[in-house]
């Protein structure tokens, strides 16, 4: 049998009249014009093929076929409001969703800690899960709600930024260089000089960040002597505190690592034009009125700012 179809505002009409009895009073009701309200009673009567309401000295009074359709109508119109119209919430006290945020090994050091430290505070039943995925699979996860924000800096989603996904701006940093902490080079600054007759190690994570330096670099024609070739971040501190090898890395991580460890200092750059690592929070336009992603959008845009940022620059370098 082929479906029957109608219009919900013709049963809203429907169960003002049986209220109101008046089609004057339901026109001001509904904020309709009378003609509106008169024609959608004629649509109503085509439609069930019956009257449904009458004139009488009382008013519109409703005849059987309308007074069995007033507890159907109710239920079809409360049952609408709660499940089709109502605005979805996100309650991050009671909920044990698993979120998925895209990290690299350096976005983990700087977003993860803080971002569990408040979900602890404000949505404690959570879970994270951090996930380093290449960019084809990225754009997938983000498009498919496997992942629900990629933080940090991701150049292949601000490309695609105007077609399927949004981003914003939290915060950007630079590039500094670490040496052991008893290196012969002195002071706070490296010279030109200086920086091109060190022996570096050349960092060639799966992030992106150290490309904007390699690339910085070929454009100038400023050729290092490369000692070492590495992958990973984290075996910087005993190569380094281990040799006269240098190592140029985003700011947090030698901040990180001269802080937490006595052997190794961070350098200024003798370059003042290299490019700064912007960092952003990115989602895919799916999720852009999604309820948890809005409220988890918020929170990191809460968390970090160029004003809040315990990464950034401070005259720690020396």
């Amino acid at each position: 049998m082929a479906r029957r179809s109608i219009d919900l505002r013709l049963l809203e009409i429907a169960l003002a009249l049986l209220e109101e009895r008046n089609v004057s009073r339901v026109a001001m009701r509904l904020r309709m014009s009378q003609p509106a309200v008169s024609a959608a009673l004629a649509r109503l009567r085509r439609e069930f093929n019956d009257p449904l309401f009458v004139r009488t000295p009382r008013g519109m009074e409703a005849t059987p076929r309308a007074q069995a359709l007033i507890g159907p109508a109710r239920e079809i119109l409360l049952r609408a409001d709660r499940d089709l119209f109502a605005d979805p919430k996100f309650d991050p006290e009671s909920s044990e969703a698993t979120l998925t945020l895209a990290l690299s090994d350096i976005g983990e050091m700087v977003f993860l800690p803080k971002v569990l430290q408040r979900l602890q505070q404000v949505a404690p039943l959570t879970t994270v899960r951090s996930v380093a995925p290449a960019p084809r699979e990225l754009r997938y996860g983000l498009e498919t709600g496997e992942i629900d924000l990629a933080v940090g800096y991701f150049p292949d989603l601000v490309e695609l930024v105007k077609g399927s996904f949004y981003q914003q701006r939290l915060f950007t940093h630079h590039f500094t260089c670490l040496l052991r902490a008893d290196h012969s080079i002195r002071g706070r600054k490296l010279t030109l000089r200086q920086f091109l007759e060190l022996k570096h190690v050349s960092v060639r994570a799966e992030g992106r960040s150290q490309e904007l330096f390699e690339t910085y670099l070929a454009k100038k024609g400023i050729h290092r002597n490369i000692a070492l070739y590495t992958p990973h971040f984290m075996s910087l501190p005993m190569i380094i505190a281990r040799s006269d090898l240098a190592a140029t890395v985003p700011h947090a991580i030698g901040l990180y690592y001269a802080k937490s460890l006595g052997n190794i200092k961070m350098m200024v750059l003798p370059m003042n034009d290299v490019p700064q690592i912007v960092l952003r929070q990115h989602w895919h336009r799916r999720f852009h009125k999604d309820p948890r992603n809005q409220w988890l959008r918020k929170l990191v845009s809460e968390l970090f700012s160029q004003e809040s940022d315990e990464w950034r620059a401070s005259g720690d370098e020396g």
